[in-house]
């Protein structure tokens, strides 16, 4: 009996880790859909439906070391640099398993709207993800230029 019992707990124990891994599966895949919706609203221009994928008070370093604090500012950064459309790959995305946030890394390009060729910038970037009301937003993003070709190597960096 007691090793039916201590069975059945384990089986229990199991079956409850393997809901969790389903349940962070489908969250890691849930931000990979966002990003990838996201960057469909970039390419589109579509500027309102890219900020809706910012809480209210999103955080965002850029390439090139400006920062910037809101939706509305990230919107409007991305309404100047309307010449530049921006995508990111994920590689990673790990979900924490307490809390309804997630981390999310890889690389960026910047290309000119419209252009082939190499892309006017690149790098790494990474992205902290919260879910709120069952939807995964974006809290702030991290963005490091590693690469540049032709004019977009003459642009500054942040000054210090």
């Amino acid at each position: 009996m007691r090793t039916q019992l201590l069975s059945a707990a384990a089986l229990s124990v199991l079956a409850s880790a393997a809901r969790w891994n389903t349940s962070a599966t489908d969250d890691a895949a849930d931000v990979r859909a966002a990003r990838a919706q996201q960057n469909e609203a970039i390419a589109a221009r579509d500027l309102d439906r890219v900020a809706s994928f910012w809480i209210d008070d999103v955080q965002v370093t850029a390439g090139l070391g400006f920062t910037l604090r809101g939706r509305d500012a990230y919107r409007r950064a991305f309404a100047s640099d309307s010449m530049i459309v921006y995508r990111r790959e994920p590689d990673n995305v790990q979900v924490n398993s307490h809390w309804p946030i997630a981390w999310e890394t890889g690389s960026w390009t910047g290309h000119r709207s419209g252009q082939s060729g190499p892309a006017l910038l690149a790098g790494r970037y990474s992205a902290q993800w919260v879910k709120q009301n069952g939807r995964w937003l974006i809290r702030s993003e991290l963005f490091v230029a590693l690469d540049c070709s032709g004019a977009a190597c003459a642009w500054g960096p942040r000054p210090e």
